[in-house]
């Protein structure tokens, strides 16, 4: 008769150290093909055989380069976990700190791109590559809190014996899934880690909880948006005859008139403005809203004139972009980096590259990161009416930059060398 796979939960907590010899002996039988005395927990054991499967060294601790400070950087900006790193903080590291814990967020890729918590504990993560920019999907490094959950998409306990690879035994690791909410794909894992001797049973359900409330949130943020995009497509919407939809970035569906709701639309990769064939949609005119695309059905008058592109920066303090097409206009308004971004643009038609509008803005080109950064955000709203490499406002867009009557107030709050060439220029241009 084969006995049970230990409750390791209620072990450890009860006697960490026979917790780790129980758990110790069970991987050293199994792995080598050996029946345990006590089997391990099945969703340890589907991990374990998918390493011996893909050739994963139990006995050596392989380590891939981790990425580059900036490239982390450019991670962290562009993932959707930024915005749920409050709530994340809030729900798990309080506890973290006091248990000497650490909690970890990583990527959908497995690659590590937040680290807080116990320094004790963080000094102990160094030793195990557990650092910034590590790679810890569980076909490179094994069976762990980061790369198993991600595979199983739940949340995974692993005890300090259940990690495949034995310099990681001394490890215990919690990890949860984080999904978009929106359409299931997993956006990373937040888990928490530390020695075995300071994990709690309810460290699983805790972990997974906080996870929850994390989705919960991004879908908040979702209908929100959707919400700002629908006020801005109403207007719009009202002057129009025949069929429309108005959709976000990712085509979820703000708004929608002389047809029947469409909860989410196909969009290529690069979506511009003009005539274009979408599937489900068929041929369509888009044009560039706040946020997102309206889209009109084939047949619909196209309207007269070029989309224009109004940069005011007349009144200091009160920057705006009003974008006019064939349906109507809209206007947003921006904050002092977007502003100079834009200015910057305007000033050079050609284009300007990441390291060029650095050097403009800062004095440094190597600060490419933050460019890139914040020209993503401003692609988030002014659409595809941007290029890239070089940066620029896209041939047929009508540019128009409206400067303040004194040059001295073009953009005070700027300290960029070509906003103050401009003030100080004695034409004014």
């Amino acid at each position: 008769m084969v006995n049970p796979p230990t409750n390791v939960a209620r072990l450890a907590a009860v006697n960490a150290a026979q917790a780790a010899r129980v758990l110790n002996e069970v991987r050293e039988a199994t792995l080598a093909g050996q029946r345990a005395r006590v089997p391990p927990r099945p969703v340890i054991e589907q991990s374990w055989s998918r390493m011996l499967r893909s050739g994963v060294d139990p006995d050596h601790d392989f380590r891939s380069r981790p990425l580059s400070p900036d490239e982390v950087r450019r991670r962290r900006e562009e993932s959707p976990l930024r915005h749920v790193l409050p709530v994340l903080r809030e729900g798990l590291l309080s506890v973290a700190d006091v248990a000497q814990h650490i909690m970890v967020v990583a990527d959908a890729d497995g690659r590590v791109l937040w680290r807080e918590g116990s320094p004790q504990v963080l000094r102990k993560a160094d030793g195990l590559g557990f650092e910034l920019g590590a790679d810890w999907r569980e076909d490179v490094v094994g069976t762990n809190g980061v790369g198993t959950p991600a595979v199983v998409r739940r949340p995974v306990q692993v005890f300090a014996g259940e990690h495949f690879v034995r310099s990681h035994t001394s490890w215990t690791c919690t990890g949860a899934p984080i999904t978009d909410p929106r359409d299931g794909r997993l956006i990373g894992v937040v888990d928490v880690s530390g020695p075995l001797e300071t994990m709690h049973p309810a460290t699983l359900a805790w972990v997974g909880s906080v996870a929850k409330l994390a989705e919960a949130h991004l879908r908040e943020r979702h209908l929100a948006s959707l919400e700002r995009l629908r006020t801005v497509a109403a207007p719009v919407l009202a002057r129009l005859d025949g069929r429309a939809l108005v959709v976000d970035r990712d085509g979820w569906a703000a708004a929608v008139t002389g047809m029947p709701y469409v909860r989410r639309l196909t969009l290529p990769k690069s979506l511009a403005p003009g005539r274009r064939w979408l599937p489900a949609f068929g041929s369509c005119a888009v044009e560039p809203l706040a946020g997102g695309w309206l889209l009109r059905a084939a047949g619909e008058p196209p309207g007269p004139g070029a989309t224009r592109v109004a940069l005011d920066l007349s009144r200091p303090g009160r920057d705006l972009v009003t974008v006019s097409g064939t349906a109507g206009s809209w206007s947003r308004e921006l904050s002092p980096r977007h502003a100079e971004l834009l200015f910057l643009l305007a000033e050079h038609s050609a284009g300007r590259g990441a390291a060029q509008l650095a050097e403009d803005l800062f004095g440094d080109r190597s600060r490419t990161v933050t460019v890139r950064a914040e020209m993503s955000r401003i692609r988030r709203y002014l659409g595809d009416l941007l290029g890239h490499r070089p940066y620029r406002f896209l041939e047929g867009v009508e540019v128009a930059v409206l400067l303040p009557d004194d040059p001295r107030d073009l953009l005070p709050r700027s300290t960029a060398a070509a906003v103050a060439r401009r003030r100080t220029a004695p034409d004014g241009g």
